[in-house]
């Protein structure tokens, strides 16, 4: 959740939590279905302590490689714009509220109901003509208008100045979820496609440095390449690059035998113009992919919608790839390959999660901040390979001797758990207190378990 609404969402919270202090407390807990103990099937903690357990993965304030923040300041410095701040924040506004496209099948059946509304209103008075005119006035006025950004050298500094440290500190979270949960896998290749500014080269390079030897970035502007490359080479043309083995490419390797142990897409599907390009660049991408497909998009409404659509697109493909015939499965943030339960939820809200980042130190913009992003992680193999415990969804909120916890658990269904060490256990309830947004309980199979009494309340050290 950005920082500018997080305190706000809190605050409120929070006061409805005071509000059920006293006798509503115990009606409160005996409304929230119960959790299980902790899981230690496999003594999971061994001597670590709570606050390392191993379904922590958020990560402490990311940081730019000072390389590239290096090298960003300085093609800025180069080049100095006009209002470049108002033009940083207007972009990231743009970005941030953008839909997706509206399709050709809905703009005709809004315009057949226009249509309708117009001749029961107005009978057959109406030349063809007028009606037609009528009916695309409406419709201009009540569709989004989505359009392509052409990225040209200065749109692409502006870009880079805007979206750099975000989408690093993103996909860095994302490829930390890989890292931290299957630590011996090392990949050599990876691509990325809509590169952008190069920042996933980046990151896979700050996880993975020591086992990748290929980064492939793909991007249609060539503009955005270029930029791309002089960061690579310290903010010139003529460097030496920070990373060695990275290629940049304007179109997707055309062999459908070449695969990359990492592919990715961030922040480049809601690029596309059409459903019909996105499920064709989907399934191009899940060709490639032999270990992981990562997207990553904004944690919109919309961009969590778009990744459902690919994730529902890759686990029921028919058609699958001549060199590689394991299945799919979800690896992250969802504990299982059912419909999502929040998209299908009376009241649908995205599926996201923040990561705390330090900016490029321009004059404007030296705070700490917060990237807010959805992400699903789609992964070749069985899901037996995965822990399938909980995901939390939404911050964390910790009470005198309880915890509140939003889970996306392993059933397919949301479940709100108040973890109190008494109801639930000691290890259960500490390690959902040092638990954050973003991070799974160790929990087995939530639903499996009884909810609590009534006369049980969340009282207990």
């Amino acid at each position: 959740m950005a920082t500018a609404r997080a305190p706000r969402f809190l605050l409120l919270f929070c006061r409805s939590c005071r509000s059920l202090r006293g006798p509503q407390s115990r009606e409160y807990a005996a409304l929230v279905p119960g959790v299980s103990q902790v899981d230690n099937r496999s003594d999971f903690l061994g001597k670590k302590p709570h606050r390392k357990h191993p379904g922590i993965l958020h990560l402490p304030h990311v940081q730019l490689p000072p390389a590239l923040a290096d090298a960003a300041q300085l093609l800025l410095l180069e080049r100095p714009m006009r209002s470049i701040e108002k033009q940083v924040q207007a972009l990231t506004n743009y970005l941030w509220s953008r839909h997706l496209p509206v399709e050709p099948e809905e703009l005709q059946r809004r315009a057949a109901y226009l249509e309708k509304k117009f001749l029961e209103k107005q009978g057959s008075t109406q030349t063809e003509e007028k009606l037609r005119e009528a009916v695309l006035h409406a419709l201009r006025k009540t569709t989004y208008h989505w359009q392509e950004l052409s990225y040209n050298e200065e749109l692409s500094l502006i870009y880079m100045a805007a979206r750099l440290d975000g989408g690093f500190a993103a996909v860095s979270r994302a490829f930390h979820e890989i890292q931290a949960r299957i630590p011996e896998f090392q990949p050599q290749t990876l691509m990325d496609f809509g590169s952008g500014t190069g920042s996933v080269a980046w990151a896979a390079h700050s996880t993975w440095g020591q086992s990748l030897r290929e980064y492939v970035c793909v991007d249609s502007s060539g503009a955005m390449l270029a930029l791309a490359e002089k960061l690579l080479k310290g903010g010139s043309e003529s460097g030496k690059p920070r990373i060695p083995g990275v290629f940049f490419r304007q179109f997707l390797p055309v062999s459908p035998k070449v695969q990359f142990d990492v592919v990715v897409s961030a922040y480049a599907l809601s690029e596309l113009p059409s459903r019909a390009e996105r499920i064709e660049v989907v399934q191009n991408l899940w060709r490639k992919t032999s270990h992981f497909l990562v997207l990553v998009e904004n944690g919109t409404k919309a961009g969590h919608r778009l990744l459902m659509d690919a994730r529902n697109l890759v686990l029921g493909e028919k058609e699958k790839s001549p060199e590689d015939h394991r299945p799919s499965f979800v690896f992250a943030p969802c504990p299982h390959e059912r419909p999502c339960p929040q998209l299908n939820a009376p009241q649908p809200l995205a599926c996201s999660f923040s990561q705390a980042y330090h900016p490029i130190p321009f004059n404007w913009n030296k705070k700490p901040k917060e990237e807010t992003f959805s992400l699903v992680i789609l992964a070749r193999g069985s899901p037996k390979e995965a822990n399938r415990w909980p995901r939390i969804t939404q911050p964390v909120l910790k009470r005198p001797r309880h915890v509140h916890c939003h889970l996306c658990c392993p059933d397919g269904h949301m479940q709100h758990a108040v973890v109190t060490a008494r109801r639930h256990g000691r290890d259960l309830y500490r390690c959902a207190r040092v638990s954050s947004w973003g991070d799974l309980l160790p929990v087995i199979a939530p639903s499996e378990f009884p909810p609590p009494s009534p006369a049980e309340e969340p009282s207990e050290s």
